[in-house]
């Protein structure tokens, strides 16, 4: 794509109907680097290259150890004490075949910076990032940081003076039905009682179709004031002829112009911290200065807090209570400040996989101009993950065992780690989600001991459209079963991980195979499904025998993720019904008057002739 400046649909099919053209277009000129290479920087560069930018460099000086391997999914034990960047490079570059990976194993500086357009630090000082997003700054280089310390993460953004976003949200522009106007200063515009408009002040739109006061029909956008959920007032409209009839009101999307500051200055303002749980507005704000602290920590004593060390929180306290004479905050989650300090040496795949996946998107957005960048910090923690007496248990059950999973054991401890080796799980689906959750199970060692097993089932084979964003799938895999691919592409990620792929459809015909006697041998279950009906069937399937089932989807820029624990919370339950959003028969049988109308009466005919009539038939064939 960079070379030719021409979009490979075929793989890149899935993005364009989220991106579209010019974004990609956009993408596909964009130079990107991305500074270290553990867990959070590779899962950053794998995002990044399968978007499809032009180049990205990947940069680490540090040589790769046995705790890099409990989140670094491209780095083998036989790459120990070799370059993480170009051990990683490989596997990188078969990624994506549009897009030139390269690897930089100096130290970083301004002459390299200046080659790029966008650039993200992991693993980095606060001096690094100070000095290097003053650089980028002045230089209009987009600049974004992000780190992971244990269960704690954060993100920052710094896009420069005058970023214009070209589509803030990303959705389709809102058609309306019009059903009157009134010719008044300012006219009123009253659509369609059976939906809701959608628009807010400033929003502009533009007319079409409209019979009697056609004035409207030949004016540029509009800007419009709400006046409820189906009205809106608009220009004067008491000179133009009476309405008559008809007509459609259509949303012009309006470019944002946004102003971002350094590194330097917003950190030190708590205004820009970007609240993501109501609930814990001061942990997010202790995390600011925590994180903070952290880096003094560290050039103080050239070390990161020990594991567990009551004398290591402390002291980080105590340089977060000076900190917080200038910050002035109100409260300070003393419990979260000294859980963060016990478990900062973890390096978990689960917090790197989520952050970076939030970076690699903000790189998108700094390609693209497409949807709304973070303005400018973000922080996220998990801290609910450890145990209440945690503090209390013996600290050798959180000494490295000069194991893969040293990085997780610090944080939870040997003895945990033993729970997960030993856990026996059922992964239905291995598509894009499913190759995400098969890495992770791998590198936390779900399954990977004597007593361990992972079953993943999937009917699908690979298709070229797939490569894009399943990661573990590459050219020469096309044609072959989604589920056996991924199965070994992962055993080669962790040799020690047991697990069996099937190619069956989770439904009645296979409950022979999956029967009472294989759900009690499970300890959980994981759904990577992409239609509501399996979900479904699954759940039911999980309540009947009594298992966990972790369940989770995506729809363009937007996810979910459910976690259903029996007699603990709610199920995923039976497909509900969006009355909400349902469409009158009246109207879908004489007046359908919008697109998805017109879709579901196709939809009905479809099912008429199609569906119904041969089920009848079987029905009383049988």
């Amino acid at each position: 794509m960079a070379r030719t400046n021409e979009i490979d649909e075929g793989f890149y099919s899935r993005q364009l109907y989220v991106l579209g053209h010019e974004a990609m277009h956009r993408m596909g000129r964009a130079e990107v680097l991305i500074a270290g290479m553990k867990g959070l920087g590779v899962e950053i560069a794998k995002n990044v290259i399968l978007s499809g930018v032009k180049s990205v460099t990947v940069q680490d000086e540090g040589q790769a150890e046995w705790s890099d391997l409990s989140s670094q999914f491209f780095l083998k034990e036989a790459d120990l004490g070799q370059n993480r960047a170009t051990g990683s490079l490989p596997q990188l570059s078969a990624l994506n075949p549009h897009v030139l990976v390269s690897a930089h194993t100096g130290p970083l500086n301004e002459d390299l910076l200046q080659k790029y357009q966008v650039v993200v630090l992991t693993d980095s000082s606060l001096d690094d990032q100070k000095r290097f997003g003053d650089f980028c700054h002045t230089r209009g280089i987009k600049f974004i940081v992000t780190d992971t310390k244990g269960l704690c993460g954060q993100l920052f953004c710094d896009f420069g003076e005058g970023f214009e976003v070209l589509d803030q949200d990303g959705e389709m522009p809102a058609s309306l039905m019009i059903d009157r106007i009134t010719k008044d200063n300012p006219g009123v515009v009253i659509c369609a009682d059976d939906q809701k408009h959608g628009l807010f002040d400033g929003s502009k739109v533009i007319f079409s179709e409209v019979q009697g006061m056609t004035e409207l029909n030949s004016i540029g956008p509009v800007e419009i004031k709400v006046c409820g959920q189906h009205s809106f007032s608009i220009c004067d409209t008491s000179s133009f002829s009476e309405y008559e009839r008809g007509g459609v009101v259509t949303e012009v999307k309006q470019p944002l112009v946004l102003n971002f500051k350094p590194l330097s200055e917003a950190v030190n303002d708590h205004q820009l911290l970007i609240m993501n749980d109501y609930g814990k507005i001061a942990r997010h704000n202790t995390l600011h200065l925590a994180f903070q602290a952290l880096h003094g920590f560290v050039k103080k004593e050239q070390r990161l807090p020990q594991s567990w060390s009551q004398s290591d929180a402390d002291l980080l306290l105590n340089m977060v209570k000076e900190l917080n004479l200038v910050a002035k905050l109100e409260e300070v989650d003393e419990a979260a400040l000294r859980s963060f300090c016990f478990t900062t040496r973890g390096d978990l795949a689960p917090m790197n996989a989520f952050f970076g996946g939030l970076a690699a998107q903000e790189v998108i957005k700094a390609c693209s101009g497409k949807f709304t960048p973070l303005q400018q910090w973000l922080y996220f923690d998990a801290l609910e993950c450890l145990p209440e007496d945690g503090g209390c248990l013996k600290d050798s059950l959180f000494s490295p065992k000069g194991t893969r999973y040293d990085a997780q054991i610090v944080v939870f401890g040997s003895e945990f780690q033993q729970k997960l080796l030993r856990q026996k799980y059922f992964l239905v689906g291995a598509g894009a989600i499913g190759c995400e959750l098969l890495k992770n199970f791998a590198l936390i060692g779900l399954g990977a001991g004597d007593e361990g097993h992972i079953t993943v089932t999937d009917m699908d084979f690979i298709e070229r459209s797939n490569l894009n964003r399943q990661f573990l799938f590459r050219s020469k895999d096309i044609g072959k079963p989604k589920s056996e691919v991924a199965a070994k592409a992962v055993a080669e990620m962790n040799p020690q991980i047991k697990i069996t792929a099937h190619q069956n459809r989770l439904d009645p015909d296979s409950e022979g195979l999956y029967d009472y006697s294989f759900f009690m041998g499970l300890d959980g279950v994981a759904a990577a499904l992409d239609n509501v009906e399996a979900r479904v069937y699954l759940d039911k399937r999980c309540v009947q025998h009594q298992k966990p089932m972790l369940e989770g989807g995506t729809l363009g820029s937007k996810g979910h993720t459910l976690v259903v624990v029996p007699h603990l919370t709610e199920s995923y339950g039976p497909a509900k019904s969006s009355s909400g959003n349902a469409i009158p028969l009246c109207t879908l049988k004489n007046f359908p008057h919008r697109i998805e109308h017109t879709l579901q009466w196709a939809r009905d005919q479809f099912e008429g002739l199609f569906k119904q009539t041969p089920e009848n038939v079987n029905l009383f064939l049988r």
